[in-house]
């Protein structure tokens, strides 16, 4: 009996150690930082914007408010828990740089014509199913299939001077998830005469958001659609806190563009698209510009056809009948909407074709013509 019962006791226990073994291998671990990325350790820095609590740090950048234990990270992949401290794994580390015009961002209220030094890490809080830089936003730092290098926010200003770009913009992925980063920059930019754009999905908390935008000119927002069910299932966020976003601006006194890719099928309802326009008209202003952008098949969507262009020129048209002054089409080169029209005589200001500048009927911030001042940054 003693003997059944000590085969027992061992039977029992080989089977709890290979028990182990195989829940090791199936969850490993907790990552840390510097088994990760052993070469950029020393620019793996603290992150702003989190509370600690005995069981881990939640971070408080974005309305996710992701609750992170010892080693695991944000829904944005580059915000971790690494001993007890918040910290990003991606400042300092872009995996993409670029001198653009201005006008691929888009961006039509400010230097029309200019350089943008563009830059962009790994990263994104939000799921977009149509993202068209999905390589670079949906990736994990270590994962990404353009590796980042090192350039420090006093290396990323000196190129921009270099190139003689006007302004710098953080844009491709996320830059709210690369915030340290964008503020270190942004600071330097300021001191050194360049302008800020922002190119982002407007996914912060306010108080963030706060103490980003007075080293920004212009801010631009992508607002995906005006219904929540779509935000939730296509976007992978909430409508309700990019509307705040947008308010918050607005209190701020930034000034703000706003865009909207209208994707066949799913955020094309004409009524839905008049409410839109008329909560912006109403909670940002008449003289938010405002873009309906041409949708083409990429990522997830793939399968679906480019947006008509007949129902780009119907949006816009709600968009003026709404009271919007300053309503484009983007993505369709040549399109009479894309340039920039005066609100009281209706001549045109800005004729565009493409990122090309034409002609530029604007001195001293005003109509060239009837001498009506137009919202904008425009030396």
């Amino acid at each position: 009996m003693k003997k059944n019962g000590k085969s027992l006791f061992l039977f029992l226990n080989i089977i709890f150690c290979i028990l182990i073994v195989f829940l090791i291998a199936v969850h490993p671990p907790p990552d840390t930082a510097s088994r990760i990325f052993p070469a950029n350790a020393t620019m793996i820095r603290p992150a702003e914007w989190s509370k600690l609590d005995c069981l881990g740090v939640q971070c408080t950048l974005c309305p996710f408010r992701c609750f992170l234990p010892e080693g695991s990270r944000g829904i944005c992949r580059v915000r971790m828990n690494v001993g007890g401290v918040l910290k990003t794994l991606v400042y300092a580390q872009p995996v993409s740089v670029h001198i653009d015009p201005i006008e691929k961002k888009p961006v039509y209220h400010m230097i029309p014509g200019s350089s943008i030094f563009s830059i962009a890490t790994v990263g994104c809080n939000l799921k977009c199913t149509f993202c068209q830089n999905w390589e670079i936003s949906q990736a994990y730092p270590e994962q990404a299939k353009i590796p980042g290098k090192i350039m420090t926010p006093q290396q990323v200003v000196d190129a921009a001077l270099k190139n003689g770009c006007r302004s710098i913009a953080y844009t491709y992925s996320e830059p709210v998830v690369f915030y340290e980063y964008v503020l270190d920059i942004a600071k330097l930019a300021k001191q050194k005469g360049l302008k800020n754009v922002l190119v982002s999905a407007g996914y912060i908390n306010p108080e963030p958001l706060k103490e980003l935008v007075p080293y920004f000119d212009v801010v631009k927002i992508d607002l995906k659609g005006f219904n929540k069910q779509f935000y939730r299932k296509v976007v992978g966020g909430d409508l309700e806190y990019v509307l705040t976003t947008l308010k918050e601006l607005k209190k701020l006194g930034v000034m703000t563009e706003i865009v909207n890719l209208v994707v066949p099928g799913l955020n094309d309802d004409m009524k839905e698209i008049a409410e839109m326009c008329a909560w912006i008209v109403v909670n940002c202003g008449p003289d938010t510009p405002l873009f309906f952008t041409r949708f083409t098949p990429q990522y997830k969507l793939g399968n679906l056809a480019s947006t008509p262009i007949e129902t780009l020129e119907k949006a816009r048209e709600i968009g003026l009948k709404a009271g919007l002054r300053y309503v484009y089409v983007g993505n369709v080169p040549g399109h009479p909407a894309e340039n920039t029209f005066c609100p009281r005589c209706n001549r045109v200001l800005i004729r565009r074709y493409g990122f090309d500048i034409l002609e530029n009927n604007i001195k001293n911030g005003k109509c060239v013509f009837c001498n009506e001042k137009i919202p904008g940054v425009w030396e």
